[in-house]
């Protein structure tokens, strides 16, 4: 019997992770289950530091950006000492379930956790790079590539008033979805990404084909590209074509933040109820997620070891596009 069930945000916080917390908490209560949020992510569990969830708690926060459970990467929970002292916590809360909004490093987390207590654990995949498997789109991704999209439209003014080309660096670190996506919708020139072996001097050639009629020139860099970021990028360009006039747009964090789009609300919610009722029926260590419009559960060994190619067809598309 689930009586009781605890709920973090943990890891980089996105947009549609609080619309995920109200439907966790609801569907409990709905459930006659109890509800506790440790704040702060792991850093909460190991200093027992939580606050009871009610229906009005969560009131209101469904279009909100951000977490109201707030987040944070703990370097405690990464030593043994850290784990233990969270499952002992979480023992003399008397806690029966535990749910986990957050990313790659989240799940690890949980995969170390279930090591030391015999609860089950579920996941909401929550962050904007969508770099999980086992879900075609995690909680923040829609609202980021709008940001985006929606940066981007607004820079592209500028870049054609003034014949420039803009290099503009989007998060992912390790993955090029933001990018690859917003690229797309964005009508970019160029894309460079982690995942593709596209460089700078296939960038350059490239360059030097485009028509004279282009009044405006966008180039879409994943923070993590080979190429070190925007700034080097700009930099081979000024070495190597001089005629155009370049400049550095970093959109950094604005993409983390906003309102989430209705998909977003939408897909948290879905995988908000599903977690809780994945408690109820016995899933353990699994994350939930939405796949071709079906829920799926991904064992958090799978969901986190995530080795991701771009949808060729999509690599296609830029290229055939921006020609």
């Amino acid at each position: 019997m689930i009586k009781k069930i605890g709920i973090i945000t943990s890891g980089g916080d996105s947009p549609g992770m609080n619309a995920c917390i109200r439907a966790v908490v609801r569907t409990a209560l709905y459930n006659n289950i109890e509800v506790i949020g440790f704040l702060k992510g792991y850093e909460g569990i190991i200093d027992n530091n939580f606050i009871e969830l009610k229906r009005e708690s969560v009131s209101g926060i469904i279009q909100k950006g951000g977490t109201i459970l707030k987040t944070a990467r703990s370097a405690r929970f990464m030593t043994k000492e850290g784990v233990q002292q969270a499952a002992n916590n979480l023992k003399a809360s008397n806690i029966d379930g535990l749910v986990i909004i957050g990313g790659d490093g989240s799940f690890k987390g949980a995969i170390e956790l279930s090591k030391h207590i015999h609860i089950p654990i579920v996941g909401c995949a929550g962050t904007i790079d969508n770099d999980l498997v086992g879900t075609d789109f995690t909680i923040g991704y829609d609202t980021a590539i709008n940001t985006v999209i929606e940066a981007v439209d607004k820079i592209r003014d500028t870049a054609e008033s003034h014949d420039r080309v803009f290099v503009v660096e989007v998060m992912g670190r390790d993955a090029g979805l933001i990018a690859l996506r917003s690229a797309i919708a964005c009508g970019a020139e160029a894309l460079l990404v982690p995942e593709l072996n596209y460089d700078t001097t296939s960038l350059i050639l490239k360059m030097k084909s485009w028509r004279s009629t282009k009044s405006s020139k966008i180039i879409i860099v994943a923070e993590g590209d080979q190429s070190g970021g925007a700034y080097k990028v700009a930099e081979i360009i000024k070495q190597n074509c001089p005629e155009f006039d370049i400049r550095v747009s970093v959109l950094g964090h604005i993409q983390r933040g906003g309102n989430p789009s209705c998909m977003e609300r939408v897909n948290a919610s879905i995988v908000g109820y599903n977690a809780v009722k994945a408690l109820m029926t016995g899933h353990k260590n699994e994350m939930i997620g939405i796949v071709n419009k079906h829920v799926t559960y991904t064992p958090f060994e799978k969901a986190v070891k995530h080795i991701q190619k771009l949808n060729k067809d999509l690599e296609e598309l830029i290229e055939v596009l921006s020609s």
